[in-house]
């Protein structure tokens, strides 16, 4: 089995035994091989905005935001773009590099409120900042458009397995997924696609999810590594909490498989220690989310606050990394 190699052809079974090494020297090779391909000294800090909250008609299981349940996240319009980049000039001011927006549609629609996202989409991206969006599957036109307009990244997680996604979500396909991935491949605009751990999954599960994210050719720049947030009134509000050790296991086996994307350690971060957390990074997660208000999306998934990440950061002698310099990607006045 190579290790610290980029390569797209990743068998499960092998996947497999790089999730079945012994703890401390999975471990010690995904540091290895994050060292190989990134600065271990950096960590990138991000701010996603709920730009559009609820009201979303698919049944994800675990999603607040999903008008089939009864959860305390109450349906928003659209943010205003002043709004939005008043939050994004907030976070750069306290090192973020990357703004993320999330607007809980099923898919996007060529209307005047996507107009306003790519109006957002410019003028944040204009401050200097990387942008990313998640916004439900869009056609080639539409991430041509959000190319256009300056986006960074899009983000479209796959969740879980093909195999077990179906008993999480009913009104999209995987194959839905897999297209838009491939629709924004069409362009230059970076991918972010990762999981979610705690939905009831077997170890199988995850492992053949980072096999279809391994075996796409590039790999998707970002591979978010979520930890589901108990909502009450989902169908998952009864989940027990995902152990540490098989947090560290993900993190690290995707990094040995996908050795040059960024892996974020995302949702449910705010539950874990600052040691947890440290051993996140050592296993290879490279990026977080950060927040001015103590929520990551919506009340539902909380998150710490800049100052107790620049706390932490500087305890363990991390720095925030810049943005990326983007020779691909030309903002248009149009």
């Amino acid at each position: 089995m190579s290790v610290g190699r980029i390569r797209y052809d990743w068998q499960q079974a092998e996947i497999r035994a790089v999730y079945d090494t012994p703890l401390l020297e999975l471990i010690y090779q995904a540091a290895s091989v994050h060292r190989q391909f990134h600065n271990s000294q950096q960590i990138q800090v991000c701010k996603l905005i709920s730009i559009k909250t609820g009201g979303c008609p698919e049944d994800c299981s675990y999603c607040a935001q999903s008008s089939r349940y009864q959860t305390e996240v109450k349906p928003q319009a659209l943010l205003d773009k002043q709004t939005v980049v008043e939050i994004a000039q907030n976070a750069k001011q306290k090192g973020v590099s990357r703004v993320c927006m999330g607007a809980a549609w099923r898919e996007v629609r060529d209307n005047s409120q996507f107009d306003r996202v790519l109006e957002m989409v410019k003028d944040v991206t204009d401050m200097g900042l990387e942008v990313c969006c998640t916004l439900g599957m869009l056609s080639t036109e539409q991430a041509k458009k959000l190319e256009t307009a300056g986006l960074y990244a899009y983000n479209h997680n796959l969740d879980t397995s093909s195999d077990y996604y179906s008993t999480i979500i009913t009104t999209r396909t995987y194959g839905d997924r897999l297209n838009t991935i491939e629709n924004v491949r069409q362009t230059n605009v970076t991918v972010c696609s990762g999981g979610i751990l705690g939905l009831g999954e077997s170890i199988d599960d995850r492992v053949a999810m980072l096999q279809t994210l391994a075996t796409l050719n590039p790999h998707p720049e970002s591979v978010p590594i979520n930890i589901l947030s108990q909502v009450e009134g989902t169908p998952l509000e009864d989940q027990p909490d995902v152990p540490i050790w098989d947090i560290l296991r993900m993190i690290a086996t995707a990094r040995i498989v996908m050795p040059t994307s960024d892996v974020r350690l995302s949702a449910g971060r705010a539950r874990l220690s600052q040691v947890e957390q440290a051993l996140c990074f050592m296993a290879g997660a490279n990026s977080i989310f950060s927040s001015d208000d103590n929520k990551m999306l919506t009340v539902t998934t909380p998150c710490p606050d800049y100052d107790a990440d620049q706390e932490m950061l500087n305890l363990l002698g991390l720095e925030m990394r810049p943005p990326a310099k983007r020779p691909n990607f030309v903002a248009t006045n149009s």
